[in-house]
C-alpha cells in the first residue's frame, strides 16, 4: 500500500482536478468518434501524460530548482539544434530525430515548462520592488523570454514563438512592471510592424491576406459551416457530415472545436468554455493567493498559457484570427502538448502540496492511504 502523509493531500488542490477530467474526457470521445486509430493513440498520450504527473508530484520538487536552469538552456541548446540536424517538414525545419530508434523530438514544444519555471527561478530569485519591476531588470527578463523566441520564429513557427512571447511578458504584467515600460513596449511594438510584416515568410503572409480579406480561406469556410450546422444542441455523430465526411479539415487537432459545436451546438461549446473559463480563473486565484514566486509564476503561467491557447485556436476556427497550428489546450490530438500541460500542472499541485517544507520529511512515514 502506498504510504502519503495525509497534511499532503489537504494542500491538494483538487478543484484543477475536478475542472480538467471532463474537459480531458470528452477530448478523448471526440478524437474517437472522428477517427478511432487516432483515438486510440490519444489514450496513450493521456496515459503517459498522468503517468508523468504522478511522478512528478512525487519529487521533492523544491529540493531540485538548482536544476531549473539547466533544463531551460538544455532547450536552448535543442532549438539550436534544430538549425544544424534538425527534420524538415512541409518547409519547416523543427523536429529533430533520434539516431537508431527513429523517434522525433519537437524543442518548441520542449521548452514551455522549461520557460515557465525559469521566469520562476529568476523572478524568485529577484523579485520586484513595490512599483514593479525597472528598466534594467525588465530587460534581463525578456533576454530569457526573446532567446527562445526568435530562434522559434527563425523555423519557421511563428505562432509557437508569439504564444511564447505573450506568455512570458504575461506573467511579467502578473507579478509586475513598471507601467511606463508597458507604455514604451507597446509604442516599439505599433512603430516595428511593418517591419515585422516584411519579415514574414510567403505562406505567413498569405494567412494574413486570407484573414483580412472577403472570402476566408478553405479551412474557414468548412469550420464555420460546422459550426453553423450545430445549432443549439448539435447533431448525432452519423449527421454531423462536415466532420464525418472529411469537409472539415485536421478536425482531430486544429479545427476540433468546430466539431464540438457541430456534436453538441451552442450548448455544448458553452458548457467547454465555461469549463476553461472556470479553470484559468482558479489558476488566477491561486497566483495571486501564493505566498511564494514559485506557486505564484507557475500557476499564473498555466493560467495564461490555458487562456492563450484557448483563445486563438476557437478565434481562428471562427476566422476571427489567422489560421496557426495552436491547438485546443489539453482537447487537441497530439502527445506532446498534452505532457507538456501535465507537467506544469504536476509541479503547480507539488507546490501547493508540499508548500510547507517539513511535508517533504514525513512523506511515507507513518500515515496511510
Amino acid at each position: 500500500m502506498l504510504n502519503i502523509d495525509r497534511r499532503i493531500l489537504a494542500h491538494f488542490d483538487f478543484v484543477t482536478l475536478v475542472l480538467l477530467i471532463p474537459i480531458v474526457f470528452l477530448s478523448g470521445w471526440l478524437i474517437n468518434e472522428i477517427h478511432p486509430v487516432l483515438g486510440q493513440k490519444h489514450l496513450t498520450y493521456v496515459i503517459v501524460g498522468i503517468g508523468v504527473f504522478i511522478s512528478l508530484f512525487l519529487l521533492p520538487i523544491r529540493r531540485l530548482f538548482w536544476m531549473i536552469p539547466i533544463f531551460y538552456w538544455v532547450s536552448i541548446l535543442l532549438l539550436l539544434a534544430v538549425e544544424f540536424v534538425g527534420h524538415s517538414r512541409l518547409g519547416a525545419k523543427r523536429w529533430i530525430e533520434i539516431p537508431f530508434i527513429h523517434f522525433t523530438l519537437q524543442p518548441s514544444e520542449f521548452i514551455k515548462p522549461a520557460f515557465v519555471l525559469m521566469l520562476a527561478y529568476l523572478i524568485s530569485r529577484n523579485p520586484p520592488e513595490k512599483e514593479g519591476y525597472g528598466f534594467k531588470d525588465f530587460m534581463k527578463l525578456s533576454f530569457f523570454i526573446l532567446l527562445p523566441f526568435l530562434l522559434i520564429a527563425k523555423e519557421p513557427d511563428l505562432g509557437t514563438a508569439v504564444v511564447l512571447a505573450l506568455l512570458g511578458y504575461g506573467i511579467l504584467f502578473l507579478v509586475g512592471v513598471h507601467w511606463k515600460i508597458w507604455v514604451g513596449l507597446g509604442m516599439v511594438f505599433l512603430v516595428s510592424l511593418p517591419l515585422v510584416y516584411t519579415q514574414l515568410h510567403d505562406y505567413q503572409k498569405q494567412r494574413l491576406v486570407d484573414f483580412v480579406g472577403d472570402k476566408p480561406s478553405y479551412h474557414i469556410q468548412q469550420s464555420i459551416i460546422a459550426i453553423g450546422s450545430g445549432g443549439f444542441l448539435g447533431k448525432p455523430k452519423e449527421e454531423a457530415t462536415q466532420t464525418q465526411m472529411k469537409f472539415l479539415p485536421i478536425a482531430s487537432s486544429d479545427f476540433i472545436f468546430a466539431y464540438v459545436v457541430e456534436r453538441f451546438g451552442f450548448l455544448g461549446a458553452f458548457i467547454l468554455i465555461t469549463l476553461y473559463s472556470a479553470l484559468i480563473i482558479h489558476l488566477l486565484m491561486l497566483s495571486s493567493w501564493a505566498s511564494d514566486y514559485y506557486t505564484k509564476v507557475v500557476s499564473g503561467g498555466l493560467s495564461l498559457l490555458v487562456f492563450i491557447y484557448m483563445s486563438i485556436n476557437i478565434a481562428m476556427t471562427m476566422g476571427l484570427a489567422p489560421v496557426v497550428g495552436v491547438p485546443l489546450p489539453m482537447f487537441s490530438y497530439g502527445g506532446s502538448s498534452f505532457v507538456n500541460f501535465m507537467i506544469l500542472f504536476a509541479v503547480m499541485e507539488n507546490l501547493i502540496a508540499y508548500k510547507f517544507r517539513y511535508l517533504y520529511d514525513n512523506v511515507g512515514k507513518k500515515s496511510f492511504i
